[in-house]
Parts: C-alpha cells; sequence; structure tokens
C-alpha cells in the first residue's frame, strides 16, 4: 500500500512516503514502499537501466533514476476514472535489473529474463521503467510460458528490423525476436504513432505481412482517440496483453529526451485518453521505455514517462478489484 508507514532510524518517528513533501526522501517509484520480498506482492515496479541496444543517441540508461525522481509528482487518486491503485493493489518499488557484465548484450538478456521470470513464478505483475526498448524481448521472454500474447505497442518504430550492424538484438528489433521466438502472436498486435521516413523498408513489411495491425501516425489523426481505442480492444480481444509505450511515440515537443525522437507524433493528452480507454483488458505487464535525460535539460520528458506509467498503473491495479 502507498500509505505504509515507516520509522525513522534516527528519531524512531513514524511517518508516509506519499504524504511527506515531494522534495524529500529517497526516491522510489510513485513513492511506493521499497520492497524486501515478493510475498504478498501483486504489481512491482522496475528498472531496467540499460541502452546498450540503441541506434541513435544514448542516455535511457538514466531514465528509471530519473522518473523514479519526477515520479514523486504523481499522486493517488486518478481524477478522471477516480481509481486509487494502492487502494486496489499491493504495489512496491522493487529496485533494478542488476547485470553481471553490463558491457555483454547476451548476458543483460539473461539478467533481464531472470528478474522476470522470478516475478512472473511470483504470480506479480511487472510495471517497468527503461531503459531502450531492446528490454522488452527478454521482459516477454521471462514473462510468457505459454500461448503467445497479445501486444498494445505505443511508438514511433514498428521495432521490427533484423539484423543491423552485424546484431540481431538491438532496440529495433524486440518484437521480431518475440514473434520469432512464438512469444508474440502479430495478429492480437496492434503498433500506434508509427512515422518517420525509412532507409529500408523490412520492419514496417515484417509487421504488416505477419499480421500485425498498424496505425501509422496520420490514421491515428483521421480515426481519433476513441476510434483507435476500439480497433486496439478488437485487436487484441480478452486474452493475455502486454502494453509497451516507447515515449518517441509522442511528439518530441513533449518528449524531447529520447534517442530516436520523431516529429508530428501524438499528444501526451491523447496518449492519456487513449490509455484509459483501456480499463478492463487482461494485462501481463507493461512497460515505459527510451527516456533519455542526458537529451533533455528540462526534465520534462522524465515527467512524462512517470505519468504515463501512473496511468499504466491504474489499468494493471484496477484488474485486482474484480
Amino acid at each position: 500500500m502507498n500509505d505504509k508507514k515507516y520509522k525513522s532510524p534516527v528519531t524512531g518517528k513514524e511517518y508516509i512516503a506519499s504524504q511527506e513533501p515531494r522534495y524529500s526522501g529517497i526516491p522510489t517509484f510513485m513513492r511506493t514502499p521499497l520492497a524486501d520480498s515478493l510475498e504478498g506482492l501483486d504489481i512491482a515496479l522496475a528498472g531496467v537501466p540499460y541502452d546498450g541496444g540503441v541506434t541513435n543517441r544514448a542516455g535511457a540508461r538514466h531514465g528509471p533514476r530519473e522518473i523514479r525522481n519526477q515520479s514523486t509528482m504523481m499522486r493517488n487518486i486518478h481524477h478522471v476514472t477516480r481509481i486509487n491503485p494502492y487502494e486496489i493493489a499491493n504495489i512496491a518499488d522493487v529496485g533494478d535489473v542488476s547485470f553481471a557484465k553490463p558491457f555483454d548484450h547476451q548476458s543483460v538478456h539473461d539478467d533481464i529474463f531472470e528478474f522476470y521470470s522470478c516475478l512472473q513464478s511470483a504470480g506479480v505483475i511487472p510495471l517497468s521503467a527503461g531503459g531502450d526498448h531492446s528490454i522488452t524481448y527478454p521482459i516477454f521472454k521471462g514473462l510468457v510460458k505459454g500461448d503467445p500474447i497479445g501486444m498494445i505497442h505505443i511508438d514511433a518504430h514498428t521495432d521490427t528490423w533484423g539484423e543491423i550492424w552485424g546484431s540481431k538484438f538491438h532496440h529495433g528489433s524486440p518484437f521480431r525476436s518475440a514473434v520469432e521466438s512464438g512469444l508474440l502472436d502479430p495478429k492480437k498486435t496492434i503498433q500506434i504513432g508509427i512515422r518517420g521516413a525509412q532507409n529500408f523498408l523490412d520492419g514496417i513489411d515484417f509487421s504488416l505481412s505477419t499480421g500485425m495491425r498498424v496505425i501509422f501516425i496520420e490514421e491515428f489523426s483521421d480515426l481519433g482517440v476513441k476510434e483507435v481505442i476500439k480497433e486496439a480492444i478488437k485487436v487484441v480481444g480478452n486474452g493475455p496483453v502486454y502494453l509497451s509505450f516507447d515515449v518517441d511515440g509522442l511528439d518530441p515537443v513533449y518528449a524531447p529526451g529520447t534517442g530516436t525522437p520523431e516529429v508530428g507524433g501524438i499528444t501526451t493528452l491523447e496518449a492519456q485518453q487513449f490509455l484509459r480507454g483501456l480499463n478492463g483488458l487482461n494485462f501481463i505487464g507493461g512497460d515505459v521505455v527510451e527516456v533519455a535525460p542526458p537529451s533533455d535539460q528540462t526534465g520534462n520528458t522524465a515527467l512524462v514517462g512517470a505519468t504515463m506509467m501512473y496511468e499504466i498503473l491504474c489499468l494493471l491495479a484496477n484488474q485486482f478489484s474484480k
């Protein structure tokens, strides 16, 4: 619960972290308790500070720490849905994935896989802050133990490229890898906000040829948020679904601190409205990725990332109200 009482080791006085001034205390995601075990936990907030898979600007490795800082701005009760996720579910920050060999991409994937396998075995739903988008593939490997799942994917890019520069493990390939590994069902996948000129069409062609529903930004603008919500719900159905939110799906005026910005994207309000329309789906997890604080002097991109995490958290928590 977000109202858990802590005791100062110095004075012995009790306090509630979520009620303290936002500038005080040790930052955790949404000022939730820092978990010391997975027992009784419903939703785990986790960081994956890795950006070894970027093809342009680095910096997303700093995303989890700054999103934690900015998430102190989040309050408990959603002003539209009236959901208080902390009254519905037991939520805590479980820390970051620890990397034994951070310069070894395969070793990093193995560490992420192990971390999320533990969460899956404990029956805990993860909500993660990246890190670049390459982290989502090993997260899938840790979470998906049966039939392939569906996905709602907000992004400027399809992230279904093949091998580039001698490697098939990068932030442009996670969902191609997930499909080819039998983790992701392309016919239950929708990709929203796709745009930008291409040097080659390998990724877009893969998404379309395998049956993914690709909503380019022009169609998003023509349809409007309400119709895109309907389309997303139709595509993913009632089965298990994962929500992956790349902040470069937003226009860079709202999220300049990201590795591969693309002009002409979704607004923050449209993104919030879209997420709020997904209540009732069978979510098994979600992530917000590609927040790169070194490319954003204002800190606004991390605030956007924290806000989208809160919106997703409300979706995940609402499942426990049934």
